[in-house]
């Protein structure tokens, strides 16, 4: 059974790499949901540095993939574990090729630091 996750982050950038989401506990990104909402094809870009704010090819997840008008996207990790792990400070960077097109919304699970420290007082 999965854990439940939330909502980490939600974005709607212009058509520049920039930061979505920097890990302030060890997470697991378990979806990221695309979703252009105008009436042009674009492209975006999603990446994952673990240890800095670098998006460019070498930290790419996905580099210039298309997506249709008026149409959504979704990463999905289809199994426990299977998400993108994420230590403290690492981040997720996004980047539209089109200015305000694409809604980028991150999902996932973070370490529960007050349920570690409870089972460690007993």
């Amino acid at each position: 059974m999965f854990a439940n996750g939330s909502q980490l982050a939600q974005v709607r950038p212009s058509a520049s790499a920039s930061t979505a989401y920097t890990a302030t506990l060890r997470t697991e990104v378990t979806q990221i949901v695309v979703c252009n909402t105008s009436g042009s094809p674009a492209q975006f870009s999603i990446y994952h540095d673990d240890d800095g704010t670098t998006y460019d090819a070498t930290t790419a997840l996905f580099w210039l993939a298309q997506i249709e008008a008026n149409t959504t996207v979704t990463i999905v990790s289809d199994s426990v574990g299977a998400g993108f792990a994420m230590k403290r400070g690492a981040a997720i960077g996004v980047k539209p090729s089109v200015d305000q097109a694409l809604t980028f919304s991150i999902y996932g699970v973070t370490e529960d630091v007050a349920g570690n420290v409870n089972r460690q007082l007993r």
